[in-house]
């Protein structure tokens, strides 16, 4: 028996048969409930935080004291949403898979990315981070008695190659002065 004969299966947005425990670079951008403006406001091309805001940067920076595994790279605060890039380097922790774009002197050494278990456990990986992530900021939100909420999901790009990395740093950069052109605009 078919239990909800598929009706009700929401796809995944991740890449099939990745592994996103494994080391590589991450390009993620997550987005507020109805990309309601709660982290500030675009002013002059720059980007002036609100109190949430303020605890979204300070939120994401501590990411890598919980997670010893954790860099982090580029990173811009939007008013509904953050783009930000995680590095995952596992290479002196515990796993044997290798991902997606290794460090500037290994670029070319890239192999396929093998999952070991498909339904192994899910922590130490992207949506954990995220998932972290987005607990610290909630917990802030609530204890300032701010209406605050995340979109359920998240997006992921896994960066292949540098010309791939600058790019999304320059678009960060950007961001802020082609805000009314974003496709997550929302008038604040």
């Amino acid at each position: 028996m078919v239990l909800y004969k598929n009706r009700y299966r929401v796809e995944s947005s991740r890449l099939k048969d990745w592994d996103y425990s494994s080391s590589g670079y991450y390009y993620l951008t997550i987005c507020t409930r109805d990309r309601i403006c709660y982290f500030g406001d675009v002013v002059n091309g720059k980007m002036v935080l609100s109190p949430t805001g303020e605890a979204v940067y300070q939120c994401w920076q501590e990411i890598p004291k919980h997670f010893s595994f954790v860099r982090l790279d580029g990173f811009i605060i939007m008013p509904n949403h953050v783009h930000g890039i995680i590095i995952i380097d596992k290479t002196h922790v515990e796993t044997q898979n290798l991902a997606s774009l290794r460090y500037e002197n290994d670029m070319d050494s890239q192999k396929p990315n093998e999952p070991q278990n498909k339904f192994g456990p899910q922590s130490k990986n992207i949506a954990s981070i995220i998932r972290g992530f987005k607990i610290g900021v909630t917990k802030f939100a609530k204890k300032q008695k701010i209406p605050f909420g995340w979109q359920p999901r998240f997006y992921d790009h896994i960066v292949r190659d540098e010309k791939d990395l600058n790019r999304i740093r320059q678009y960060m950069v950007n961001n802020p002065t082609i805000w009314k052109k974003d496709d997550l605009y929302q008038q604040g």
